[in-house]
């Protein structure tokens, strides 16, 4: 099997949400002699663009979207057993926090953006749901994060956003982290009053926005 196979197999693997597909797809590409990145930038990610895609497009849906997500981990696991910590982190994107707001236990937004960061390069900080503005601040400045993202999914909930931003500024590090924020009730107008510096409307948005705050 050709290299080129191979890495439609992976892409192929997360497109038919197939995990068991995926690993073993990914030990073929390790006996091929595959780089890890490359593997995953050209055949498992590959896969979770068309998966975000169709989820945008709303051909998908959630349930579908955490198998994707799976078997792309898998992979994933398998392409990176070996890897130096050293050369993980030089393939890195940049270094983000991901977390659902202080008071807001819902996840499913996050996670998707999660697993396309991931897939994107970046190293994801997954701080989990209903996280306190001050820990999320600390965090980022212990962990020199590039960008904080968080997801508001109510009203009541959206102040958390400000709030960071906020302690940010208070701490000195605001010029230092990105803040971009999304979720259901939020808007490019909150995000803009606020003082945030990107909004991602969905998936695949947010995985563009971060990139651009990289460049």
């Amino acid at each position: 099997m050709s290299k080129q196979d191979i890495l439609n197999k992976l892409k192929d693997s997360i497109e038919k949400l197939d995990t068991g597909m995926a690993e073993a797809a990914a030990k073929e590409a390790k006996a091929a002699g595959i780089e890890a990145m490359d593997a995953i930038q050209n055949g498992l990610s590959q896969g979770m663009n068309t998966i975000s895609d169709l989820f945008d497009e709303g051909e998908l849906y959630v349930p579908q979207i955490l198998v994707a997500a799976e078997a792309f981990e898998k992979g994933v696991a398998i392409l990176t057993a070996d890897m130096l910590e050293a050369e993980r982190n030089k393939t890195k994107a940049g270094k983000v926090i991901c977390h659902t707001v202080e008071g807001d236990i819902h996840d499913i937004g996050k996670n998707i953006v999660k697993i396309m960061l991931i897939a994107s390069g970046f190293e994801v900080i997954d701080l989990g749901r209903d996280v306190p503005v001050d820990e999320v601040v600390r965090k980022a400045i212990e962990e020199g994060v590039d960008i904080i993202t968080g997801s508001a999914l109510m009203t009541t909930t959206m102040p958390s956003q400000r709030d960071i931003i906020k302690v940010l500024e208070e701490e000195g590090y605001r010029d230092k982290i990105k803040c971009m924020f999304g979720g259901a009730p939020v808007s490019q107008e909150w995000v803009d009053q606020i003082g945030a510096d990107a909004y991602g409307d969905n998936a695949a948005e947010a995985i563009s926005k971060a990139k651009e705050l990289m460049a």
